[in-house]
């Protein structure tokens, strides 16, 4: 009996009970292959704390990490025809721009925003690479003007996380199109004489890169980001030779003048605080508030002073 009430019945039960444990509680790196646990990656800005590859991360994720107590407020884009082209491959490109709604949960691959980081006010704009590969169609370039009309009209400077695989071939010309509007955009920032700060992410490539993502005063870029017009197989295969190792990662066009800085992501925020506040004039960001005196200890003060 004490062999049934001790194994039999615990073993039953125990198999009964088993619960699934949910699949998205690890992500595996893709750099090192090192089991990641979902709250430690978030808490580190999706940055594997083993080996440091750079991770996805959403726009919000980021500005919530970014600006000041993960406050900010968004912008609002003129909304582009829906389709204008009315173009077809496999699927439509409507039904294209409700399954990437869907499964992002934001409207396009934009995101445009205003807020403070360090107590400077800034205007904010990233791009979703998820969403389609963060390609950049009418409404992407809509989403730059109005960020630079609107640090413009608040003198604040702007800051823009690139992630594009190029322009959004449905809408053909007219996303092409938008590489001059955006270069347009970022010349008001400059007659305004407002900063204009780009952090190119991984990746970079195509028409965003022939255009505003290098264009900024100040080009930052994530360690290990790839950043091209053209990707690395296409000239391998154009010119017929190997590549250096490292061609068109961050750290090689760092070397090779194409950048100003590279920084994690992780220390990104004081890194544009620390800038920004220098080309805008202003004083370096406080650190820390003390608490103000209680009105007994100011009476104190001062009768101490007399004596």
């Amino acid at each position: 009996m004490n062999w049934i009430t001790n194994y039999v019945r615990p073993r039953i039960n125990s198999i009964f009970s088993r619960r699934d444990t949910p699949e998205n509680l690890w992500t595996k790196c893709d750099e090192c292959g090192t089991m990641l646990f979902h709250r430690e990656l978030a808490g580190n800005l999706n940055v594997c704390t083993s080996c440091g590859h750079h991770m996805g991360i959403t726009p919000r994720d980021r500005f919530t990490a970014l600006f000041d107590g993960g406050i900010f407020t968004e912008v609002d884009i003129p909304l582009p025809i829906e389709d204008p082209l009315k173009f077809r491959d496999q699927k439509k490109y409507p039904d294209r721009m409700k399954a990437a709604q869907k499964s992002t949960g934001e409207k396009e691959a934009m995101l445009v925003v205003q807020g403070e980081i360090g107590r400077t006010p800034i205007i904010a704009a990233a791009q979703d690479f998820s969403f389609m590969g963060g390609s950049m169609g009418m409404y992407v370039g809509n989403a730059i003007i109005a960020a630079a009309e609107r640090a413009v009209k608040l003198k604040r400077p702007l800051v823009l996380f690139s992630a594009a695989g190029g322009a959004r071939m449905q809408e053909g010309i007219l996303s092409l199109m938008q590489m001059p509007r955006t270069t347009v955009a970022v010349q008001m920032l400059k007659e305004a004489d407002l900063p204009y700060i780009v952090v190119l992410t991984h990746p970079t490539t195509g028409g965003v890169t022939a255009s505003y993502a290098m264009l900024g005063d100040v080009q930052i870029a994530e360690p290990n980001a790839l950043i091209c017009f053209a990707g690395p197989r296409v000239i391998q295969q154009t010119i017929g030779e190997k590549l250096p190792e490292g061609f068109q990662r961050a750290e090689y066009l760092l070397d090779h003048g194409m950048l100003d800085r590279v920084t994690p992501r992780t220390k990104m925020r004081e890194e544009l605080v620390q800038i920004i506040r220098m080309l805008m004039d202003m004083p370096p960001a406080v650190a820390g508030d003390l608490p103000a005196p209680n009105a007994g200890d100011a009476t104190e003060t001062k009768a101490d002073a007399k004596t």
